[in-house]
């Protein structure tokens, strides 16, 4: 047989293009990417989720305010809550202006002042705009001067009025002159700070008795839970008149002021409690509380640091969601008249000077301290519902 005939090579299978220098780092930082979530600790992975939620995060900004005029009320502030003038009882707000065209062109921010004419048979006062007289309004101005804190005094206000001897009245004044402005702006920090010292004693309270009735049972967890079921079975409302008509009428606005903060905390933990309980029913038998427990854990160990850590987002919720009903629950007893009194300035103390036909027809500017309670609770609740989607772990 002759020689078999020349076969042609088989074809070349196509080369892969070369990767190029930049491809494994690319790889590598596009790993990193990904793995970045479930690296990152648990506080990142919540500030990423809350700020995704845009209403939380315009409520937390607002909430923010509220806090900054808490702690600087003097300063921003007008002027102090009980300076008055009784020539300007019920005076309508001023309009601050900014540009002034009647004289050239000035740019500044002035506010008109009032003609005031009285009523001979009511000796009630008209106010009517007197555009021929214009009151300058100034940041960082003297004014009248205050206490900061209690450590030192000043006399520098946020806004007010570039000459001390004129008046300007933002948001109007009461029925003997005081500014309304400074007063809310004073009334934030009592308002604000009973529901944060109310909640911050309810929240204990609430974590404490619920975690050792739902962790211990039997007759811990039989007492408690009849404490709890006596507690809410009791009318919030005739509740609060009670325990405020017990607090002597003699005290201090201090003593005042931490005896409502008590009793407001006294009624306020027993939700959280039941929470918390059921909780505990349901975790103590899992098995890494068992572990904890063969692994000579105590009480206090395993609550603290394996069960609450599990529900921690519900913890965060029930927390910011009380403090409006810490700050309504103060309004309400001040409306009353059960709460805290003058001298004292609140939100629910100012409402209830407002309580009369005269504020509402004819001085509506007095009810905006109810306003305020309503933008605090709206924005507490929007932090409230974007933290505890935050921090929900089987998001």
């Amino acid at each position: 047989m002759g020689p078999l005939p020349d076969r042609p090579p088989p074809p070349e299978a196509p080369s892969a293009p070369a990767a190029s220098p930049a491809a494994p780092d690319a790889a590598v930082g596009s790993a990193a990417n990904e793995a970045l979530p479930g690296d990152a600790p648990q506080r990142v992975l919540i500030w990423r989720r809350f700020r995704r939620n845009k209403l939380a995060v315009t409520g937390a900004l607002v909430l923010c305010a509220f806090a900054l005029v808490s702690v600087f009320s003097e300063f921003v502030a007008p002027s102090t809550p009980d300076a008055y003038n009784a020539a300007r009882t019920y005076a309508p707000p001023q309009r601050i202006h900014f540009v002034d065209t009647s004289d050239g062109f000035d740019l500044g921010m002035y506010v008109y002042d009032y003609r005031v004419e009285r009523d001979p048979e009511t000796l009630a006062n008209t106010y009517t705009v007197d555009e021929s007289t214009k009151i300058p309004v100034g940041l960082f101005v003297r004014g009248e001067p205050y206490e900061m804190w209690g450590l030192f005094t000043a006399d520098r206000h946020l806004i007010g009025s570039s000459h001390p001897e004129q008046d300007v009245y933002l948001l109007g004044a009461d029925r003997n002159g005081r500014d309304m402005a400074s007063r809310i702006a004073h009334g934030t920090r009592v308002s604000m700070s009973i529901g944060l010292a109310g909640v911050a004693l309810s929240f204990v309270l609430g974590l404490v008795l619920g975690g050792l009735s739902g962790y211990l049972g039997g007759r811990v967890d039989n007492t408690i839970q009849r404490a709890i079921e006596f507690l809410m079975s009791i009318p919030t409302i005739p509740l609060w008149m009670g325990l405020s008509a017990a607090v002597p009428r003699d005290w201090n606005s201090v003593q005042t002021y931490l005896a409502i903060t008590v009793i407001l905390s006294l009624i306020g933990w027993t939700d959280l409690a039941r929470v918390v309980r059921g909780r505990f029913l349901s975790l103590r038998q899992e098995d890494f509380v068992t572990a904890a427990r063969l692994d000579g854990c105590g009480t206090g160990r395993i609550i603290g640091r394996h069960m609450l850590p599990s529900f921690t987002s519900h913890i965060i919720a029930s927390l910011t969601l009380a403090v409006p009903f810490m700050i309504l629950a103060e309004t309400s007893l001040s409306f009353l008249g059960l709460g805290l009194q003058p001298p004292v300035v609140s939100w629910g103390v100012l409402l209830q000077e407002a309580q009369n036909i005269h504020s509402i027809a004819n001085a509506p500017w007095l009810l905006l301290p109810g306003v305020a309670v309503t933008v605090a609770v709206l924005v507490l609740n929007f932090v409230g519902d974007g933290v505890r989607d935050a921090a929900d772990p089987y998001r």
